[in-house]
């Protein structure tokens, strides 16, 4: 089997790095990206001067001025992030059509039978961080590899602005040193799971079996023993199809019973179905879904088959996922999950 060469790119705080080219006044300060704080907003990105303060995506923006009382807040501008996207994405398929975002500022690309520099993914990754950054003033981070679990790793070696490779023969010594909590997959449970096994990093783990590891972690487990011998078979998906179409809404003030819930509805289904009007014929409604998040920030999604996708359908949902938590509201999104008619997926529903 020829070796895979796997890039993964990684633009550095995206929306600021676009804010901070577009209006040069806010290099070197401390910036945000995202929703007002007195409006519970959060950070969707911040620059590295706001990062030495504590502040990261997903932080409650109220927190983020706390921390940093010299923030400067802009609000995303998506239309132009992109745009941008899109024109990074145009230099990608100069190299290879095998390319899969992961969101708008990330992807992986596999340059396995790609012609440039001699087939040097080296090479090419260097010739794409040169070209975003003199067409667009943009900075990406790059990362090699013969896998995509390795080349993500690789990206974030460096940042921002960087280039890291890992080749085929030191990937054994590179994973050795890797802590498990590094592996894709690993969150926090498993993580805590494996310190209890004594288990901190990748060589500790090799010294388990794969029948060991499937007892303690169930399928689980054939993965944990792959990654930490460098081995991940995952293919570049070109054709990432949606799951889901959903409308979601953080509301200023929390909803403070099943009622003012309630009332939310009609307005979240109006703009469900105006989003629904935009897919393509390729996709057929499912299952309805409603989820929430209350005020502690947990939250719970619940669905139903066979439900049909009408107000009462939503009302019921919302109504037994509400009872889960029985307090206070700070989100409520409904939605839909996706059949694709592409695949196999609605085979079952053409027996009916």
């Amino acid at each position: 089997m020829p070796q895979r060469k796997i890039i993964h790119i990684d633009c550095d705080c995206f929306y600021a790095a676009i804010e901070m080219r577009d209006d040069p006044s806010l290099v070197g300060k401390p910036l945000a990206v995202g929703g007002s704080p007195d409006k519970r907003g959060v950070v969707a990105t911040c620059n590295y001067e706001a990062r030495a303060y504590g502040l990261h995506s997903a932080m409650a923006m109220r927190t983020a001025v706390k921390l940093c009382p010299d923030l400067t807040i802009v609000r995303p501008r998506m239309d132009v992030y992109k745009s941008v996207s899109r024109e990074i994405q145009a230099i990608f398929r100069d190299y290879t059509d095998l390319i899969e975002p992961l969101s708008l500022d990330e992807a992986y690309l596999d340059v396995s039978d790609c012609p440039h520099f001699a087939g040097s993914a080296t090479r090419i990754a260097q010739d794409i961080r040169r070209r975003v950054w003199t067409s667009l003033r943009i900075t990406v981070s790059a990362g090699v590899a013969p896998n995509k679990f390795l080349a993500k790793i690789a990206s974030d070696w460096r940042k921002p602005d960087g280039l890291f490779v890992i080749t085929p023969d030191q990937v054994e010594a590179f994973v050795a040193e890797l802590p498990v909590k590094k592996l894709h997959g690993v969150g926090k449970v498993t993580a805590e799971k494996l310190a209890r096994l004594g288990i901190q990093n990748c060589l500790q783990l090799r010294d388990w079996s794969r029948l060991a590891l499937v007892r303690e972690f169930g399928s689980f487990g054939e993965r944990l023993w792959n990654l930490a011998h460098g081995i991940d078979e995952r293919p570049v998906e070109v054709d990432s199809r949606r799951q889901s179409i959903s409308v979601e809404n953080t509301f200023d003030r929390d909803l403070p019973d099943m009622d003012a819930c309630q009332a939310e509805l009609p307005g979240l289904l109006d703009e469900l179905a105006r989003r629904m009007q935009r897919l393509d014929a390729s996709y057929q409604p499912g299952k309805p879904f409603v989820k929430l998040k209350f005020h502690d920030f947990t939250q719970t999604t619940l669905e139903q088959s066979g439900a049909t996708r009408d107000l009462d359908s939503y009302r019921q949902l919302l109504a037994l996922a509400f009872q889960r938590g029985a307090k206070p509201v700070r989100l409520i999104g409904v939605g839909v999950r996706l059949i694709d008619l592409r695949s196999g997926d609605h085979a079952q529903l053409s027996l009916f």
